[in-house]
């Protein structure tokens, strides 16, 4: 595994080290002592798949608070996705920055997402399957969300109109600290 740190620390995109033959690939998409190796948290005690019909589908910008903040593995097992993320750990030097990245089944890659940041996507295709492998169970009491088009952010989504859930689309605007 590749692992590349992006412009916000802490979080980064994972590509494979695939042998290919004919048959196709093998490649190894976990190692808890690589993910020890570049800091990261290399616990995983869930796993959810999210399916979605349409193109242009938004869901997010997703959380949980503390105490039980996690670490996120997202993958694009089918189709493709623009996966977004925003930093919200008030001591960090690019705190409310966002970066966004394309997931697919064509070119498989992981993008890790530590503790303390929002996470969401938006599809970019038709029957799009995203998996998540996260190192915290999840907490109602905890989860939370920023409005996907919060001014605060300033995500630039690459589809407009999209498809939102009620929930998702009405968040209030974060308010920095």
């Amino acid at each position: 595994m590749n692992f590349m740190e992006t412009r916000l620390k802490g979080a980064f995109l994972i590509e494979l080290d695939k042998i290919e033959d004919e048959r196709g690939f093998f490649a190894r998409t976990f190692c808890a002592n690589e993910f020890e190796a570049h800091g990261l948290n290399p616990r995983i005690v869930q796993c959810n798949v999210s399916y979605n019909i349409k193109r242009g589908t938004i869901r997010g910008m997703h959380f949980q608070s503390d105490p039980h903040q996690e670490a996120k593995l997202v993958s694009c097992i089918k189709g493709s996705l623009y996966d977004v993320i925003v930093d919200l750990r008030k001591s960090s030097p690019t705190y409310c920055q966002w970066y966004g990245v394309e997931l697919s089944e064509a070119h498989p890659k992981y993008f890790y997402i530590p503790e303390g940041f929002a996470h969401g996507f938006q599809t970019l295709k038709d029957d799009t399957v995203v998996f998540y492998q996260m190192s915290e169970f999840y907490h109602p009491e905890c989860a939370s969300g920023a409005r996907w088009n919060d001014p605060a952010f300033g995500i630039e989504w690459p589809l407009p109109e999209p498809t939102i859930s009620d929930r998702d689309n009405t968040y209030p605007d974060f308010m920095r600290d």
